[in-house]
């Protein structure tokens, strides 16, 4: 037996003295419920109320936590204090005080949640100190009264049921090692000492002193100081993690109180005192799972409506709550019984290294094993000068030209300032990547490394660019339960998409469009015909997938609305390319560069975006149905030079308004409130604004959204080939990206002409219903109004046999229409008549009547 050394401690302590009657053991009992339901639905309240809010844009609740904190405090310490102050009963005490000192614990470290979650290595930190404090002065307060000293000493850190503590620990750690995954090495490293010391605090608080009150009889000691102990473990549990971790671990403590009592019962057996080492070993080993393999930022309702993080947390929490379950039955009959015999040293030990060995068998083989930390966006205060470019000429010839240019300038830059550091990074094997678009580079490194990086005289800021963590199994590809369409969508119609094919012969030929989202489904027979094809269409940064595909849906779905044939989508002449910028619903600022820097200028597999881009390959106008929140690592300016770089460039941002409203001001995720993005927000079938779509103004004050497009009940593509009906401004968007593909494919001369395709969009935008709420104004709603498919084909030149069509948009473009009519016996083609309304126009033989000027004023119903 290893030499034992330690306080005097009484294994078996005197019977504690009768109560005077029932009454103290009912309040106590009281007192217990009243703690753990106090605990248990604020912890719970206070997570939803943030993913509740995070979930509508409301930015995040920073006194959510503090208000939870002293409200716990108050209810649930004040009846425990006077239990332990009242009742004569040295057990009634002992309770009181394990129960007020654990909800004392809680309201220090619930505190601790107003660092933002992203900040995790600070968090565990603090809360690895908080709660060493914690123990320390607990431990110095157990040591004020001491129970009655013997000729005993506690068993060393590994004696017997120390190893019995520890095999339970492992036991209860083994379901997360198969469904998590662990985060950085230092993120790794502070969970591991903040376990360790919410164990300690454990052990300080269920120490000698506690478990003497519960008397000799082990059935005692086991059901009363058992049930006890998990009431004084619920707050600590409680206190165990960021918001969300703690969620796994009140359904796992609990529990382990009676298996606690139970390896008491075993030392007393052995007359042989455990000490607080069984307590430390398996409360820190039971709450290593959540803390070190769960991410705090993917226990959300986000990721809750597909198999992902929360699904597989639930699974991981079950399976070790049947574990604690199974393990307080076991130890409670095995070892607690008063005939049973002192447990063995050999067969505790051979049972923690058995549970050891599974424990790294599981994390390595059907686990999630290695490093899965976030990494760092490091912003360069130098950015291109992208001022003075050429004009060039109209038309896609002048667009390329732009874009080479801007292309050249942006990589120039990002060489010339990125190559010190980037040599720096490489030296310290920090794995940096580098990103033009926006003169940045992702690299490896944790805390010390972002102040390092902060500190730099060319960095302007450090950012958080996140990560996901690996799961155990993939979830389904999500799947369309509807009908396939018979016709054109209700949505198509309604902004007029399909009498633009049908009158005009536009169908969006010769535009291409770029969708950066979850993926596509290549083979979906409504895409398939439309993807571009050649070896720099398609860019898969996450999995480096080499043909489209979508796990999630939702990139399939926005893309059809845009591109999508059979009567989905709104240009199905056009063709596509597409990026995977999210996965599994979430990104990062780096993925969301990767894929803009691919639009500007696409290369081909394995290619590096700053040596073999080609700009003359972008697409013309780029579909974004996303948002970058702080949740995601993004401030408000993180990619706004990137979409200031694309518009420069000739290529047209529409993005998604987002799903937060009809809070004012909810438009504020990157890129929807830039100036240079065309935002866009949904409206029903009855041209109403939808309660979700988001409203401006945008935080600088410039009124968003800019139009509004269908994004009720959308029809369109699934993986698999099915069809769904979905809500939201990510349905909205690619509907104003397929009007403006017909819009460039009537008349190419306007192709790279952003400026005047937004007035032109706004200008000819249909009014819709005025809703209650006005925000900073209508147009903070709703913006400039419906997108018109067939009203703006006729702005830019196609001829329509409606007077006011044709009248308006001479007018509008500020050429008298009386003036330009008188001309009308004099001999003209139709390019005149478009000069003289300051349009460029197709020849209106193409609608199958002569070119001359009499036709077009016949046309315009005008003798």
């Amino acid at each position: 037996m290893t030499m034992l050394t330690g306080p005097p401690f009484a294994p078996v302590p005197p019977p504690p003295p009768r109560e005077t009657g029932p009454w103290p053991v009912v309040a106590a009992v009281l007192t217990g419920f009243w703690v753990v339901l106090v605990t248990v639905p604020g912890q719970v309240g206070g997570w939803l109320v943030e993913q509740v809010m995070l979930v509508m844009g409301l930015g995040r609740a920073v006194a959510v936590w503090p208000v939870v904190a002293v409200v716990t405090v108050l209810l649930a310490g004040a009846p425990s204090l006077a239990l332990a102050l009242a009742p004569r009963s040295p057990a009634l005490r002992a309770t009181g005080r394990a129960w007020t000192a654990a909800v004392v614990a809680l309201g220090a470290t619930t505190l601790l949640r107003t660092v933002p979650p992203v900040h995790h290595e600070a968090y565990l930190a603090a809360l690895a100190v908080t709660a060493a404090v914690l123990a320390f002065v607990a431990a110095r307060l157990a040591r004020v009264r001491p129970p009655a000293a013997v000729d005993a000493v506690p068993e060393g850190r590994f004696g017997t049921v120390p190893l019995l503590a520890v095999a339970a620990g492992l036991a209860s750690l083994l379901p997360w090692a198969w469904v998590g995954a662990l985060g950085g090495a230092l993120e790794t490293v502070l969970a591991g000492l903040a376990a360790a010391a919410l164990g300690t605090l454990a052990g300080a608080l269920l120490g000698a002193r506690f478990w003497a009150a519960f008397g000799p009889g082990p059935a005692r000691l086991v059901l009363v100081g058992g049930l006890v102990a998990g009431v004084a473990l619920t707050p600590l549990a409680a206190a165990a993690g960021q918001s969300g971790v703690q969620l796994p671990a009140l359904f796992l403590l609990p529990p382990l109180g009676f298996v606690l009592a139970a390896l008491e019962a075993a030392a007393r057996h052995s007359r042989r005192p455990a000490g607080p080492a069984p307590v430390r070993w398996l409360i820190g080993l039971a709450l290593l799972g959540p803390l070190a393999f769960t991410d705090p930022d993917e226990i959300t309702l986000l990721l809750a409506t597909t198999r992902d993080t929360p699904f597989w947390v639930a699974v991981g929490t079950g399976v070790a709550f049947a574990v604690a379950v199974l393990l307080a039955l076991g130890y409670g009959v095995l070892l607690a019984r008063s005939p049973a015999r002192a447990p063995r040293r050999g067969p505790a030990a051979l049972a923690a290294a058995a549970l050891l060995v599974a424990v790294a068998v599981v994390y390595v083989v059907p686990g999630q094993p290695g490093l899965h930390g976030e990494r760092l966006l490091v912003v360069l205060r130098e950015q291109a000068d992208l001022t003075g470019l050429p004009a060039g000429t109209p038309g896609r010839a002048g667009r390329d030209a732009r874009a080479t240019e801007v292309y050249r300038r942006l990589v120039a830059t990002a060489d010339r300032t990125q190559r010190d550091l980037r040599r720096m990074l490489t030296d310290m094997r920090l794995k940096p990547t580098p990103y033009y678009l926006v003169n940045a580079i992702e690299t490896d490194g944790g805390p010390a490394v972002r102040a390092w990086l902060s500190g730099r005289p060319e960095v302007a800021r450090v950012l958080v660019s996140q990560r996901l963590r690996p799961l155990p199994a993939l979830a389904p590809t999500a799947r369309g339960d509807a009908p396939a369409p018979t016709g054109p969508a209700w949505n198509i119609s309604l902004i007029g998409a399909d009498r633009v094919w049908s009158e005009l012969g536009v169908t969006g030929s010769g535009v291409v469009v770029g969708s950066s989202d979850s993926g596509v489904d290549g083979r979906h027979p409504a895409l398939a015909g439309g993807f571009r094809g050649g070896d720099d269409s398609w860019y898969d940064p996450w999995e480096d997938r080499r043909a489209p595909a979508d796990r999630g849906g939702h990139g399939t779905h926005t893309l059809g609305s845009a591109v999508g044939r059979d009567g989905i989508g709104v240009a199905p002449g056009a063709s596509w390319v597409g990026c995977v910028n999210l996965d599994r619903n979430l990104g990062s600022p780096a993925r969301y560069l990767d894929c803009l820097q691919f639009m500007l200028a696409p290369f081909p597999p394995g290619g590096n975006p700053l040596t073999d881009g080609r700009p003359a390959r972008a697409p013309d106008v780029l579909t974004n149905s996303w948002g970058c929140p702080p949740l995601e690592g993004c401030d408000p300016g993180a990619l706004r030079p990137a979409t200031a770089a694309l518009t420069a460039a000739g290529i047209l941002v529409v993005a998604a308004a987002g799903n937060t409203g009809p809070s004012c001001g909810s438009i504020v995720d990157p890129p929807a409130p830039y100036p240079d993005v065309l935002t866009v927000g949904a409206v029903d079938r009855q041209r109403r604004v939808t309660d979700f779509s988001s409203r401006g103004p945008a935080p600088d004050g410039v009124a968003k959204p800019d139009l509004v497009a269908p994004g009720a009940a959308v029809l369109s593509a699934m993986p698999g080939g099915g069809y769904a009906t979905l809500d939201g401004t990510s349905m909205a968007t690619p509907q104003v990206a397929g009007v403006v593909a017909l819009m460039w494919s009537a008349n190419p001369a306007l192709v790279g002409d952003v400026e005047r395709t937004r007035a032109i969009l706004r200008d000819t935008a249909q009014p819709v219903p005025r809703p209650a709420e006005a925000c900073g104004g209508p147009r903070d709603v709703s913006g400039a109004g419906l997108v018109d498919a067939y009203a703006l084909s006729y702005e830019v030149g196609r001829c329509k046999p409606d007077p006011g069509i044709f009248l308006r948009a001479c007018g509008m473009l500020g050429v008298d229409p009386e003036r330009t009519l008188m001309v009308g016996d004099t001999p003209a083609d139709a390019g005149a008549v478009a000069a003289g309304c300051g349009v460029l126009v197709l020849p209106c033989a193409d609608a199958g009547r002569p070119n001359g000027l009499g036709a077009v004023l016949d046309l315009a119903g005008v003798g």
